[in-house]
């Protein structure tokens, strides 16, 4: 997921100089008409079979200070909402047909840990908007699993990881006291995209240092 077309162009000029086949497509995961446009393209590119929907998108607004859910305008839980929960489910949908055609479909969300534990740093909508489809696409041999990270060094989190208090209380709360690393995440979504956990799906597999079984939550 880049923020900018040209930092997309410069990872696939990468990728094609080591020999790989890769292209590239910019979709605003929030538009419906961005997200049909890029399934058609990959049913085009891939002979209206796909393998993997690898879904990593996820936004959460930024307020001044920690809040609840009352402090929410309708407006920030819509686009939350879109951004998080609907483009998702809208993306499974559209591709579909396309993992089905493969006989051997894998889809990955990369969600939250906040979608397992509480976690009380002002983002409830954030936090609610996480679900999957694993026993309705099993029929169709698909997989549908989910990785959980908590806080990891990308920068959605970067300005939070600026904050010494911030930084001090995660290595408080995580027994493995510290943040962690984009690195840590990828080898499992990777792993859920194999063939061989292929008796594995509706798992969340929780990415946090501990995080999932020591809590965060300051009541």
């Amino acid at each position: 997921m880049y923020e900018e077309p040209s930092q997309l162009d410069a990872c696939i000029r990468q990728w094609k100089e080591k020999g790989l086949k890769v292209s590239g497509s910019v979709c605003d995961v929030s538009s419906q008409a961005d997200r049909g446009k890029l399934i058609n393209e990959d049913s085009s590119l891939f002979c209206g079979k796909l393998n993997i929907l690898m879904y990593l998108s996820s936004y959460f607004k930024k307020k001044k200070k920690l809040i609840s859910h009352l402090d929410y305008t309708a407006e920030d839980f819509s686009f939350l909402v879109n951004t998080n929960l609907q483009s998702a489910f809208h993306l499974s949908q559209l591709a579909h047909p396309l993992l089905k055609a493969s006989g051997a479909g894998r889809i990955v969300f990369v969600s939250s840990i906040c979608s397992v534990v509480s976690v009380n740093i002002g983002y409830p909508i954030y936090s609610a908007a996480k679900r999957n489809l694993a026993c309705e696409l099993a029929k169709d041999n698909i997989r549908v699993n989910s990785v959980a990270p908590w806080f990891i060094r990308t920068p959605m989190t970067e300005d939070g990881l600026k904050n010494e208090n911030v930084v001090k209380e995660l290595a408080y709360q995580t027994p493995m006291r510290r943040s962690g690393e984009p690195g840590e995440v990828s080898p499992v979504v990777a792993f859920l995209c194999l063939p061989a956990p292929s008796f594995t799906t509706g798992q969340v597999i929780c990415i946090g240092g501990g995080m999932s079984v020591n809590g965060f939550f300051m009541g």
